[in-house]
């Protein structure tokens, strides 16, 4: 896990590195005292960016964390300001890729020290975290029905105080697209995800009635049932067939009112902690995200996997650069080929574009990453350090435990949407500079890098990381995030959802051309 040394007002990660990050602004002419060496900052330098400790020749790597994230682009003169006006990317060495060999066995924790939650559990054994019910549009043009029906059970806890609430899973997608083309199938498994997922108690669906993504066919191909009734086949309303928007809603909302003593009726229960899924997302990155927020939810990850649960990393685009550090942890060839096939994939859907080369986003660089390089190998600390079991398609049920990778974007609604639909019951998000994201049905617990964000944010934020380099041990931030997501999967409300955000943020992926 990481650990770093400080240079008076700058941090220094790794003994070899060519530069070192700003704790605080440095004004120019300041002096840091690095070992014997002294280091005049050239430019002002503003906290989370990069000064040079070495002179760098242009074309040579530059390095941070220990790996190379980028190469010169111009001549770098000790004490310069390292960023997008002499750092860019290139061509990492062929050879980086060994597999397997940091895969160290996990220290698991024997069984009569296992941890537990108050959880629900559902009739096929899974185990939700929270309790709703659901309208499944298949189309956005089902949409609007949906959400009137959702709109009258606004105040579905007066009646039903078990029920965390009745949400719309509406979305911009469902046709123009090819039958059963990728898209088409990403969207079969979202759709069906979110329906069976554990913190969804009932079900309900509704289309329009000529679109391609034909609600019957949904549920024979994705096996979707009645919750707890394997043998029924879920309520599914078409609003051409039903008659109108009128006739829909009134049909939906008493096909609703049905389920909803049911749902009510179910209660938390002592459940083991090994029946988290934790969902890792990074947004509005910042030079610190790597030091702090990320690293410190690697070491809580690390910690649920010992008790036997799943930590998963995703957001593919997001470990361009750092993907070698993946595959050295993967538990075996075909892992690691899965992981490279995914990465090799991406390389072609951005042919042209320069996608890759353009991530960061400006946000990003005004918080002091420069390249994609710097950004990935910052975003991999959020997965810890234990092996990489498996690699999962966008949306794909998450069925391997312990560490493991899903193929998303790193848009993160996009990203998020892939990992609920997977299984993921609790999400840990860490921002630099300042995502609100929330993600119903399942708690978003949001993790500030740097202590300024987190004090102007505090409504949003749950936990403060930047005091990682005020001082306090990373392993105590790791275990406070560690404690918050047994807290918040037991039934203690983010920050996100006491703000009430969370349901317009459901996003699937839209892969290919709209026809």
């Amino acid at each position: 896990m990481a650990t770093f040394a400080l240079i008076e007002k700058a941090i220094l990660l790794r003994a070899e590195d060519d530069v070192a990050i700003a704790r605080a602004e440095l004004p120019a002419g300041t002096v840091l005292e690095d070992g014997a060496a002294r280091i005049e900052v050239r430019q002002d330098i503003r906290p989370g960016h990069k000064v040079a400790r070495h002179a760098v020749r242009a074309g040579a790597p530059v390095r941070r964390y220990g790996q190379v994230i980028g190469f010169a682009t111009a001549d770098i003169a000790v004490g310069d300001h390292v960023h997008t006006q002499n750092l860019g990317i290139g061509e990492l060495s062929a050879d980086r890729y060994e597999v397997g060999v940091d895969v160290r066995p996990v220290d698991f924790y024997p069984p009569d020290q296992m941890r537990h939650f108050d959880g629900y559990r559902r009739e096929d054994g899974r185990v939700g975290t929270r309790n709703y019910v659901a309208i499944v549009s298949t189309v956005n043009c089902s949409a609007s029905v949906s959400q009137f029906v959702k709109e009258k059970f606004r105040d579905v806890q007066r009646e039903y105080p078990n029920i965390d609430g009745v949400i719309a899973i509406t979305h911009k997608s469902g046709c123009a697209t090819k039958l059963f083309g990728e898209e088409h199938l990403a969207l079969h498994r979202v759709l069906a995800g979110y329906a069976k997922h554990p913190n969804v108690a009932a079900y309900i669906i509704i289309g329009l009635g000529c679109e391609v993504n034909q609600a019957a066919v949904l549920v024979d191909r994705q096996k979707m049932a009645v919750p707890g009734h394997p043998e029924r086949k879920p309520t599914i309303l078409t609003i051409q067939e039903t008659g109108g928007i009128r006739k829909t809603i009134e049909r939906a909302v008493a096909e609703v009112a049905k389920v909803l003593p049911a749902a009510n009726d179910v209660r938390r229960t002592k459940q083991p902690i090994s029946e988290l899924t934790l969902a890792t997302n990074c947004g509005g990155s910042d030079g610190n995200s790597g030091i702090t927020a990320n690293p410190a939810l690697g070491w809580a990850v690390d910690e649920l996997v010992r008790y036997g649960g799943t930590g998963v990393l995703a957001e593919t685009p997001e470990i361009y650069g750092a993907e070698h550090l993946l595959i050295r942890r993967a538990v075996n060839e075909g892992v690691a080929k899965k992981l490279i096939d995914r990465y090799k994939w991406w390389e072609w859907y951005c042919r042209g574009i320069d996608a890759m080369d353009n991530n960061p986003a400006p946000g990003n660089k005004a918080g002091g990453i420069t390249t994609v390089f710097e950004k990935s190998l910052g975003g991999v600390t959020k997965g810890g350090t234990t092996p990489m079991n498996d690699v999962f398609m966008y949306g794909e049920p998450i069925s391997t435990r312990g560490f493991v990778f899903m193929d998303t974007p790193g848009n993160d609604p996009v990203s998020i949407t892939g990992l609920v639909a997977g299984g993921c019951n609790v999400i840990c998000f860490t921002t630099g500079r300042g995502s609100v994201f929330g993600c119903k049905p399942v708690p978003s617990i949001k993790l500030a890098t740097n202590s300024l964000v987190y004090r102007h944010m505090e409504e949003d934020m749950d936990i403060n990381c930047g005091v990682i380099v005020e001082g306090t041990p990373l392993a105590a931030v790791g275990r406070q995030i560690f404690e918050e997501v047994i807290a918040v999967a037991s039934g203690k409300r983010s920050k996100s959802e006491l703000s009430g955000v969370g349901e317009e943020e459901f996003a699937p992926w839209i892969i290919g051309p709209v026809m």
